[in-house]
């Protein structure tokens, strides 16, 4: 029996195909730039912090925060309380408003006059610098009410609102219009089918665009200095007395002189993260279990 040569069913090689790998090597070499410095500030922080935090654990957590700062010792629990009463107020505030006006731009409002408006102006909040921010709430809320973690609340909610804005309307456009006209065939009105089936469809792309607005609010110290006032107790009150938050202790001691300061400004910034991790972790394992 004479067998035929086999044929060669391999590509031959093209342009597409050398473009393909060309940018599979740029996308790789992104990501190994992108990891390097991460993984140096990961371990920076965590080299540094971890030796303070665990020497101290658990009155680091829980300890109040020393009024001399050149005396050695724990802890950082007003500013964690702080940083948890800021972020929170500042996310019952911005994510709420952030959906809502995330919806009427793309389901109401189109391409109207007031909607181009409206997302001209949460564009231009993005850019607006944070300290910025910071000194029209103390000028606007700290000179009249004094000192208060919501007025640090109002500061960050201010940075997170055009994120949330912009993350969840472009979910919104990421939903197959499909969904939308089935929900229209059965009779459901505009206002149900978003509720019932635009939001839900979407709700990974803002759970996610939240979280990071979140994260990003939580690492602000400019507009916090103009707005929580400077404490070392524990004060629980968002709407009175001065507060403190991990990012103010981070900064305080950092720039201060004292060898045991700046040992507790790695506490508060391993701490922060960490902080931040298990706030993103729980996020998506309640997202998750309710999916």
């Amino acid at each position: 029996m004479i067998v035929g040569p086999l044929l060669d069913l391999r590509g031959k090689p093209s342009w597409r195909g050398a473009r393909n790998i060309a940018m599979q090597v740029i996308m790789g070499l992104a990501v190994i730039a992108i990891l390097i410095p991460l993984v140096a500030v990961v371990w920076s922080v965590v080299s540094r912090g971890a030796g303070v935090v665990l020497h101290a654990f658990p009155e680091f957590f829980t300890a109040e925060i020393p009024v001399v700062s050149r005396r050695a010792g724990p802890g950082m629990g007003p500013a964690i309380l702080g940083t948890l009463l800021v972020t929170g107020g500042a996310t019952l505030i911005a994510v709420p408003l952030g959906i809502l006006g995330a919806v009427y731009l793309h389901e109401y409002g189109g391409t109207s006059a007031f909607a181009k408006l409206v997302r001209f102006l949460a564009t231009v909040m993005t850019g607006v610098p944070s300290i910025v921010m910071g000194l029209f709430v103390y000028l606007t809320w700290t000179m009249r009410f004094g000192y208060s973690a919501f007025g640090g609340a109002l500061a960050l909610a201010c940075l997170m609102l055009p994120v949330v804005i912009g993350s969840t309307e472009q979910m919104l456009r990421l939903v197959p219009a499909n969904l939308r006209e089935a929900a229209y065939a059965l009779g459901a009105s505009k206002s149900r089918t978003i509720l019932t089936i635009v939001l839900p469809a979407a709700l990974p792309g803002i759970v996610s665009g939240s979280l990071l607005a979140i994260a990003r609010a939580a690492g602000e110290t400019a507009p916090l200095l103009f707005a929580l006032g400077a404490a070392t107790a524990y004060n629980p009150n968002l709407f009175a007395g001065a507060n403190t938050a991990l990012s103010l202790q981070i900064f305080g001691n950092a720039t201060s002189s004292f060898v045991a300061a700046q040992d507790r400004a790695w506490g508060a910034a391993l701490t922060l993260m960490l902080l931040a991790f298990l706030i993103t972790l729980t996020a998506r394992l309640l997202f998750t279990r309710r999916s």
